[in-house]
């Protein structure tokens, strides 16, 4: 039972780096902000790691119309 519990801590533990990896790169190192996975993951991630994500992408990609769960009201200028 205690292997069990390891294990499933472990594949946890991995998940969440998997997907907090992918969230940073595509908040700090992308090319596109249109990105669909990294729109996505940026959408559900707490206020403020979003809130963060989002002033990162703005700052990179000002001049073109903000991804999901970026654009304030209307959907055409950053939040």
């Amino acid at each position: 039972m205690k292997r069990l519990l390891f294990a499933l801590l472990v594949a946890v533990v991995a998940g969440l780096c998997v997907i907090g990896g992918r969230w940073w790169i595509y908040v700090t190192n992308t090319s596109d902000p249109l990105d669909e996975v990294g729109i996505e993951l940026n959408s559900r991630m707490p206020e403020p790691l979003r809130k963060w994500g989002c002033a990162r992408l703005k700052a990179n990609f000002s001049a073109q119309l903000p991804p999901y769960g970026c654009a304030a009201t209307g959907g055409t200028a950053w939040e």
